[in-house]
């Protein structure tokens, strides 16, 4: 597996392989990779000749007070679980590669309302952070198509929409959420929780389970399958609800039918770590 820490080296690398008729699948990630990730991968080398992978913390993502510095890092184990998936090249770089000349003067950011549901209620900048990054990383990569997990649904839906708002020309794959055998979804900050809050962490799958079971059994009613979804979280005393939500997949805007196409989506606190998690209607 090729190890890349310049722009340079990846376009270069890159270019190679479509020269030689190759098609080339990007992963973006922030490292400290599971099995979720390794998800990704695999989905890119069923679809794609070659993979190419980054691990990035980005920091423009990150609002005052977040866990930028906190965020868990381990590149040599990242690079272990690329290389046994069968990842072609990790792109790894420093701050100042993606940030040249002290900072960043040019973002990407969606102006409608997307950005603002959700996840972007209590963080605001986040996904123009996410938008900036994933169009250098496209840019860099020039990728044929790109793989994100439905974890991050909100973030799955936002780049969707940049990159057909940007013309990349990039076909967006979203894959399945991954979770352990108990159902908590897999997660970096996963890591962060003690042995007590991980078996605390369950609440938000077992909320998932209630929704889609309600759903199931034909109710409609938007209000009345959130409003059991969060009497669930709250009788968690470890558990503070962020948001409970159900959004239209296209637009993330509120919807009141739970119906084909809509997304609904969680983020609670268990102790001072924020998880998500999410179900869609197919």
């Amino acid at each position: 597996m090729i190890i890349a820490t310049t722009a340079a080296e990846v376009r270069r690398q890159v270019r190679a392989w479509q020269r030689a008729g190759l098609t080339v699948g990007l992963v973006p990630t922030m490292g400290y990779l599971h099995e979720g990730h390794a998800s990704l991968i695999d989905c890119a080398k069923r679809e794609c000749d070659r993979v190419v992978a980054s691990v990035f913390v980005n920091p423009t993502q990150f609002g005052p007070g977040e866990d930028l510095e906190a965020y868990p890092r381990d590149f040599e184990h990242d690079c272990a679980l690329l290389s046994e998936h069968g990842c072609d090249m990790v792109f790894h770089p420093a701050v100042e590669e993606m940030y040249p000349d002290g900072g960043i003067v040019t973002y990407v950011e969606l102006h409608n309302d997307m950005p603002k549901q959700l996840c972007g209620v209590t963080r605001p900048i986040h996904f123009r952070g996410v938008c900036t990054v994933v169009s250098k990383l496209f840019n860099i990569a020039s990728p044929d198509k790109a793989f994100f997990g439905q974890k991050d649904a909100q973030q799955l839906a936002i780049i969707r929409r940049m990159a057909r708002d940007m013309s990349y020309g990039i076909e967006i794959i979203g894959c399945p959420i991954v979770r352990d055998a108990d159902g908590l979804a897999k997660s970096s900050r996963n890591t962060y929780l003690s042995p007590e809050e991980r078996k605390a962490a369950l609440v938000l799958s077992r909320a998932v389970r209630l929704g889609e079971k309600m759903v199931a059994e034909g109710e409609t009613r938007a209000a009345v399958v959130l409003n059991a979804m969060q009497t669930l979280i709250e009788g968690e005393p470890l558990a503070l609800i962020d948001y409970v939500s159900a959004v239209s997949l296209d637009t993330l805007m509120p919807v009141t039918e739970m119906k084909s196409g809509v997304l609904t989506a969680m983020a609670v606190y268990i102790g001072r770590t924020r998880l998500i998690d999410n179900f869609i209607i197919r």
